[in-house]
């Protein structure tokens, strides 16, 4: 009779492999992802600047409607933040969705806020030390970042410059995400973003 260690020996060693190749497979840049966007005509009148558009007709909005309406009501939003920084506008909505699930409202245990979760540089946040001082000082208030057009517009700024410095998508979102989880949360943004076609 064989020894049955050595069939196990084996079966981890073709398991090693295939797992090696998987995870270099995942690890090509997904910047790299092909969107063609078509964006309408996105002017807002000012007494309606920080209402969310109310989605009721789907033909405009980017994004797919597969998306939970607590994303698709931010639509028109998206699409004008996408436009001002040239971002993916199913980008935005996958790290909202992960973020906040849509509600303008959040506030994490560690301090985000908004509907992209940004740290500001007031509440729990400003507990935070880095090696000068307070994490987030040149970041902007809590009662700014509760506006959803400015925590979009903020969030989307921080997150293109994160894509220029890193150049691919999954590095940018690491540095977006929590810390020390290394790419578990960038790997959930883009997971979303795959999941909605």
């Amino acid at each position: 009779m064989q020894n049955p260690i050595k069939y196990v020996f084996i079966g981890m060693l073709f398991g090693s492999c295939a797992l090696l190749f998987f995870a270099k497979e995942l690890a090509i840049p997904f910047n790299q992802i092909e969107v063609s966007i078509k964006f309408s005509d996105t002017s807002v009148e000012a007494e309606n600047i920080n209402q969310p558009e109310q989605t009721t007709d789907l033909v405009a909005c980017t994004l797919p409607a597969s998306f939970p309406q607590n994303i698709l009501k931010w639509c028109q939003l998206i699409n004008e933040v996408s436009a001002k920084y040239n971002l993916d506008p199913k980008l935005i909505a996958s790290v909202m969705l992960q973020e906040s699930g849509g509600n303008p409202d959040a506030y994490s245990h560690s301090g985000a806020v908004g509907l992209m979760q940004v740290m500001p540089r007031d509440g729990i946040a400003s507990k935070f030390m880095c090696v000068n001082g307070p994490c987030f000082t040149n970041r902007p208030s809590m009662d700014e970042l509760f506006i959803p057009d400015f925590n979009v517009d903020y969030g989307s700024q921080m997150l293109t410059n994160l894509i220029e410095k890193h150049g691919n998508w999954r590095d940018a979102l690491k540095d977006y995400g929590p810390m020390d989880v290394g790419y578990h949360y960038a790997d959930l943004v883009i997971s979303i973003y795959n999941q909605y076609q």
